[in-house]
């Protein structure tokens, strides 16, 4: 049966060492919030702590939705793996915290659930078929197919970072080398600007060369601030995102290509040559038919997105 009209859901994204929440009703709008240093040896406990602490002022908790950055299964609810949590995500995640909350839990990967976000209420609305591309600490993809995640054989598709962009390039946590994610995830960015600084005089007049520990994010303050080497890093980091837009355009002949995560907080500045790029590689009858955009939902897309599947899981 389909949810009831007055039923809330729960989005919860685990990212990094934080965990955020959120209380979100049936079209998607986020009621309350809530945010935390993740517990390493306690993260049922948190999880259930949470859901019965944003579940007081709602009459309704109807399911719950997990983030997770890393490989899930959703046939056999398992996490398969998480390279950023491997010491606190366990296989058997799923039924210890449907036990410790009595709850029903959907869990899914990070990047899955953003697109899903971005598809219901997002930069994806509208469009029965899109691809999502994160771009932040590290590159993921979800591809959605007649308004459903397509999540392939065993729920891994979509892992458009690890695309060689460089057969010659560096190694990836992959294990293969030349990875788009190698290159321009937000830490390969900062890596590539730091060698850049070290071997070029001529930047030595950007502020970042006085910063030391400057992040993917500087880059893009100082982009947008006019720093010519930032805008340089930015337009080059584009380029190389757009080489493989071009391949999920050639491969898919999707609609809609929707680009999210931190680095596109640059803007236009990285959005444009991402396009230009996609457009000089792709094949053009291809192209013409893709809308390339900016995601809208920011950092709340993976949190709307796990709630929204949790909703949408008890209508099928």
């Amino acid at each position: 049966m389909p949810p009831q009209s007055e039923s809330s859901f729960i989005g919860i994204e685990l990212s990094g060492s934080r965990l955020r929440a959120a209380t979100v009703n049936n079209e998607g709008v986020i009621g309350e919030r809530r945010e935390a240093g993740l517990q390493a040896d306690g993260l049922v406990g948190q999880v259930a702590a949470l859901v019965s602490d944003l579940g007081q002022n709602e009459s309704k908790i109807a399911a719950v939705g997990i983030a997770i950055p890393g490989l899930v299964n959703r046939q056999t609810d398992r996490v398969v793996a998480s390279r950023d949590l491997p010491g606190i995500v366990r296989e058997n995640l799923h039924a210890e915290l449907i036990e410790a909350t009595g709850l029903r839990f959907e869990l899914e990967n990070d990047a899955n659930a953003a697109a899903y976000g971005e598809c219901k209420i997002g930069a994806g609305r509208g469009s029965r078929d899109l691809f999502y591309n994160t771009i932040g600490e590290g590159i993921g993809g979800a591809i959605i197919l007649d308004g459903k995640l397509w999540t392939g054989a065993s729920g891994f598709a979509g892992e458009v970072g690890h695309i060689t962009i460089d057969t010659e390039g560096s190694e990836c946590a992959c294990g293969n080398t030349g990875c788009l994610e190698t290159i321009a995830s937000a830490p390969n960015i900062v890596r590539r600007a730091k060698e850049r600084l070290n071997r070029d005089s001529t930047s030595s007049l950007s502020k970042l060369a006085m910063n030391k520990n400057f992040t993917a994010d500087d880059l893009a303050r100082e982009a947008k601030e006019g720093d010519d080497f930032s805008l340089m890093m930015i337009e080059r980091t584009g380029k190389y995102i757009g080489t493989g837009v071009a391949s999920i355009i050639n491969l898919l002949n999707i609609e809609r290509i929707v680009l999210g995560g931190g680095v596109m907080q640059a803007g236009d500045l990285i959005l444009k040559p991402i396009i230009q790029e996609a457009r000089r590689r792709a094949f053009q009858p291809c192209f013409e038919t893709t809308q390339i955009v900016a995601a809208a939902l920011g950092t709340d897309a993976a949190t709307i997105g796990a709630a929204m599947l949790a909703r949408d899981a008890s209508i099928t």
